[in-house]
């Protein structure tokens, strides 16, 4: 009897777990790169080493680990102790700090103002220390994500703050270093520090000068002078950091832009309450938050009545940073896909072996390269921004900056939020739960749409300084002359933007995003042309202007020769 009883619960045992693969983990995000290497030899980079020391350490199973942890254990506000004192604390989980600490360690937040901006090679050429800084950025984004918000936003808060020389004496070193500080204690008392932002209101959103968060001078106005804020913010990045920039009307020079710190210099917190923590479909390990301003002490940084373009200049960096950061996770998202569908069997072969599956790879292949080359390149160009008083920026590099920064943060963006939901599709309904990677860079995706301008902000952002700077894209366009009058049809899509740019203003902005949209893939498809292999290249020309392009991914006609050299290409098996 107990044996036909053992038979029998033999014969009923269904939980057998086979051809299941769990995410890739333990592996050099940086060696696996070869697009990466091409990239970085290109711009003579000379940071090969640290560059594959970092692909390991943020590669390794902890890490990753470490950035499943961020997420799930969320950031808690604790806005008052044990005996009713307001602290407005935000606790986050240890491994928010390891994750930290890491970047900190490898000059996530602020590589090219801590670097000489140019450094000679051994040949003569410049290195790019903002092409450096963007591929760190790209390989710890693959991984978590939230963490980018407070290193973004320290790097673009740098180079306003370098304009001020007396609070730049007090804080420059700090700001700088790579040591990780999580103490919540006045400034001066600190080893490190980080910087956010503080712009949106309620009533105003992405329209700024909608803002009534009010500034008071203490004694004298302007520049440099102390002024007590009275408002709120509705979104207010990162609380914990040790200061924030924060927009602000003035009752006589209009709108100012203030460094408002956490803590006064005698150790008392200033007085910005944080109301409560923003709930995200996304972002989690990072604290998003509200808060209100009660005679809140602050400095005036910049110019009186120039408070918006001082912001802006921060949001120019902290675009950049929203175009790599998706980048990333396309990156990732592919990286992931290649090396599950390899090993998966479906219907007698390997899943990547079958030829629906091998369109969609492709797809997610070509799109993750042209990102890539697209956000290094326009890096390459901020280098110039970062001389004093941009006295030799170049025109080319200008435009550049000023029209292709805002159009890849449109384009990477959206497409990052349509890819990621792909790839999430190839691992089926593993991909659909929150135990592995794919959901949470899905979830991620879309802040990149809207923080720091949302898809038709940036849209607008581009004919705008089309209009204030018509040279520009005068400029930029010419740079594609030779690719352009290399290949047809090329040649026929840059006259086309030609066409459009002649239309009446309304008109225009009415087809600001087919422009936009437009300029993007022409210029990513001319750094292909210049930059990658000519079978890539021709690949995602031809299938970027098909008809059928956009409309779902995985719509191509390519070789069956090209496609298996574009998956070792993009991941070595």
């Amino acid at each position: 009897m107990q044996s036909q009883h053992i038979v029998g619960m033999e014969k009923t045992s269904t939980h057998t777990v086979s051809n299941q693969f769990d995410e890739l983990q333990d592996y050099n995000l940086f060696e696996t790169d070869t697009i990466l290497k091409e990239i970085l030899h290109h711009y003579h980079s000379e940071l090969q080493a640290e560059h594959s020391a970092f692909g390991e350490t943020v590669g390794r199973a902890s890490f990753f680990q470490a950035a499943d942890l961020a997420n799930r254990h969320t950031p808690e506000l604790n806005r008052f102790d044990a005996r009713g004192r307001r602290i407005d604390q935000v606790e986050f989980h240890p491994a928010w700090h390891q994750i930290m600490q890491t970047n900190r360690q490898f000059n996530v937040h602020g590589y090219p103002f801590i670097t000489q901006p140019f450094i000679q090679s051994n040949d003569g050429q410049k290195n790019s220390a903002w092409v450096d800084w963007a591929t760190k950025f790209y390989l710890t984004g693959q991984v978590e994500a939230g963490n980018l918000c407070p290193h973004a936003m320290t790097l673009g808060c740098i180079p306003l703050l370098q304009r001020e020389p007396k609070l730049w004496a007090e804080i420059g070193d700090k700001l700088l270093s790579s040591e990780y500080d999580a103490r919540d204690m006045p400034i001066a008392e600190k080893k490190s520090i980080w910087v956010g932002m503080g712009m949106t209101e309620k009533q105003g959103g992405s329209d700024v000068r909608a803002n009534q968060t009010l500034a008071k001078p203490i004694d004298k106005t302007g520049r440099g002078e102390a002024y007590l804020l009275t408002g709120h913010k509705w979104f207010f990045s990162v609380p914990m950091s040790d200061a924030h920039l924060v927009v602000a009307q003035t009752e006589h020079e209009g709108i100012g832009c203030f460094f408002v710190p956490r803590r006064l210099a005698d150790g008392s917190l200033n007085q910005v309450h944080v109301q409560r923590l923003k709930e995200k479909v996304g972002n989690r390990s990072n604290s998003s938050s509200e808060v209100e301003f009660q005679n809140a002490w602050g400095i005036m940084i910049g110019e009186e009545g120039r408070g918006i373009p001082t912001i802006i200049e921060m949001a120019n960096y902290t675009r950049l940073t929203c175009s790599v950061g998706s980048t990333a996770i396309l990156r990732q998202a592919l990286v992931q896909c290649l090396a599950y569908t390899r090993q998966r069997q479906t219907f007698g072969k390997a899943l990547a072996e079958q030829p629906l599956m091998q369109a969609v790879l492709a797809d997610l292949a070509l799109e993750t390269e042209a990102a890539l080359q697209l956000s290094m390149h326009l890096a390459s160009h901020y280098d110039l921004m970062a001389e004093q008083n941009h006295a030799n920026e170049n025109a080319l590099s200008q435009a550049w900056i000023r029209l292709m920064t805002p159009a890849a943060k449109f384009w990477i963006c959206k497409r990052a939020v349509e890819l990621a939901g792909e790839a999430m599709e190839v691992f089926g309904g593993n991909g659909y739960v929150d135990n592995g990677i794919m959901a949470r860079l899905f979830r991620e995706t879309p802040v990149n749409t809207i923080w720091e301008g949302s898809g038709n902000i940036m849209c607008l952002d581009v004919l705008r300084a089309m209009k204030r700077e018509s040279e520009l894209i005068e400029i930029l366009l010419a740079s594609f002359s030779e690719e352009c009058a290399s290949h047809a049809i090329l040649k026929i899509e840059r006259s086309k933007l030609y066409e459009m740019l002649i239309l009446p203003p309304d008109q225009l902005q009415f087809q600001a995003r087919t422009l936009v949209i437009r300029l993007v893939l022409l210029a990513q498809s001319v750094l292909m042309v210049r930059y990658s292999e000519s079978y890539v290249a021709e690949a995602f020309i031809q299938s970027r202007y098909s008809a059928m392009h956009g409309r779902v991914v995985g719509m191509l006609n390519l070789s069956q020769a090209d496609l298996q050299r574009l998956f070792e290409r993009a991941l070595a098996s």
